[in-house]
Order: structure tokens, then sequence, then C-alpha cells
């Protein structure tokens, strides 16, 4: 609730996963990842279709926006939809998320505003308390277990040989294959946001998986040479920084969107294959 109220607040404004950590979860030492977390679980709360979006939009490497129109409920007027522009510049209907006042029911309505909050209290308190028994929530002094199963995937480095301008397809490669990889049954995968977080900084591998929360890291690379694009990617053990498992993957030029999809697709499969390998950590080492 805390989180919603903070983007109802700010509707219509990019706001950072710092600013989030420091406000919905002060005084709390947690990872970007519990900021995913609680997004995902928000959106399922709202049915909110991330790709899609009515309620919470994501900014790929800034954060989130609420993108629904956002006013005070009067408990004398219907509730309405309205039009609000999306992140492509398309306008469509989207629900009005509105922050309640005491209308003129008076009593009655200060009573069920009074159980409303009892109930949302109950609700957070029940949310926190999982989110701590889990392990979610990351404290500095104490040892947290990671699941073997659990894969971060950073943001792959764009190694075009030329002008080095293909970095939008190498995001775009990221976030297609995070959105593969979390569908894997039982695996653990940090959101586009938070894997975001960490391009363009020159960080350990082993405090990259802490804050992550995982037990591995996929990194990868884009190149581009004559009619060809070549991706190829690692999965390095956070513990010692070895890698247990790589592919590449070789394309024609032809539609960026297709391709990404392909090859995030063909990657994932490679990897359902061998999960089972990740606590026994035999994974085998092929190229395509």
């Amino acid at each position: 609730m805390r989180l919603l109220l903070h983007l109802a607040a700010r509707a219509g404004e990019v706001v950072s996963i710092d600013e989030l950590l420091t406000r919905v979860w002060s005084g709390v030492i947690v990872t970007p990842d519990s900021v995913y977390q609680a997004v995902t679980s928000l959106r399922r709360s709202l049915g909110d279709d991330p790709r899609q979006p009515a309620y919470i939009a994501t900014v790929p490497r800034l954060g989130y926006r609420m993108v629904a129109a956002v006013s005070r409920w009067d408990d004398r007027a219907p509730m309405q939809a309205r039009i609000s522009p999306s992140l492509t510049g398309t306008r469509r209907d989207v629900p009005d998320i509105s922050l309640p006042t005491l209308g003129s029911s008076g009593r009655s309505s200060a009573v069920i505003g009074a159980v409303a909050a009892l109930i949302l209290l109950l609700v957070a308190g029940y949310w926190v308390y999982g989110n701590f028994a889990t392990g979610r929530y990351a404290h500095a002094d104490a040892s947290v277990s990671v699941s073997p199963q659990s894969i971060g995937v950073l943001p792959f480095l764009d190694l075009t040989t030329q002008e080095m301008n293909e970095e939008y397809f190498a995001d775009g490669m990221t976030e297609e294959l995070i959105d593969h990889m979390s569908r894997i049954l039982g695996v653990r995968v940090p959101g586009p946001t938070s894997s975001f977080y960490y391009k363009g900084k020159q960080l350990p591998v082993a405090d990259i998986a802490r804050n992550l929360g995982v037990a591995y890291l996929l990194d990868g690379s884009v190149r581009k040479s004559a009619a060809t694009f070549r991706v190829a990617t690692r999965l390095i053990r956070a513990r010692d920084g070895y890698v247990v498992w790589s592919e590449t993957y070789d394309r024609p030029l032809g539609d960026i969107l297709t391709i990404q999809k392909d090859i995030a697709a063909q990657m994932t499969t490679s990897l359902r294959a061998s999960i089972d390998g990740l606590s026994s950590e035999a994974l085998p080492n092929t190229a395509r």
C-alpha cells in the first residue's frame, strides 16, 4: 500500500528505484529485487498487464510510472474511466485511481474507513512478514540462503566494431531474455529495473549477485558484422566467478524484435534443459 500511495502521489512522473528504496522501504535494508517483487505483487492485485499497463508502467533503466489518472474520490460520484497516454504515446482507457476523502456520509464513512484501514494494515503486515520469512529482505548482518536456481541477467554489452550503435538492440535483448527466463518454473529472476541498475557499473561478480540475491549471473554481448548479428552469453557462478555455461547465437540481419525473441527463446530452452543441474553445478558448455 505504501508503494501504491507513493506512485499515486507522483502520478505521471517517473519514480526511480533509488527513490522507492528510500521512501517506501525507509529504515529497512533491501535489495532492488524487493521493489520488483512488490511491483509484481501490486500489478497482480490490480490485474495489470506489464506489457500493456493500465496502472504501473516500467520505464527501462529509470524506474516506474503511474499511468492511471489519479484524483481525490468523492463517495457521492461514481468512479469513471479516464483517458491517459501510455508510454508509447497512444491513448487508451485506463482506470481512475482515487484517493479517499471523508464525504457527506459522516460517521458511517468514518467507520467504513477505519475497517478498511485495519484490513489494509493486516494485509501489509502479512506481506512484510512473508517477505522476511522468505528472505526477500537482505539485512547486511544476516546470512540469507540463496536458491541455487536463481539467476540475475546483467545488461548485455554492445561490442559492435564500428559505430557502437547497437546499444538499443543489446538492451532489448536483455529485457527479452529476462521475460523468457522468468517463465521457467522454480527459477527466480530479478526484473529489468534491478538488472539495468548495474549497467555500466564496474563491480565484482560476488557483490552484484549478493545484492540481487542470486546464485548465478548471466551476461552477454552483441556484435554485428556485415549481415550477421552475433549474441554471445555466459553463465557465471557467483561464489567463485567461474563460467559454467556459454553459448553463441548467429542470426542474419532482419526484424530486430524477431531476432531478439528467437534468440531469447532458444537460450531459455537450453537453460531449461539444464536447470536441474544448477544445484549440482553441472551445466553443459555448448555453442551454436
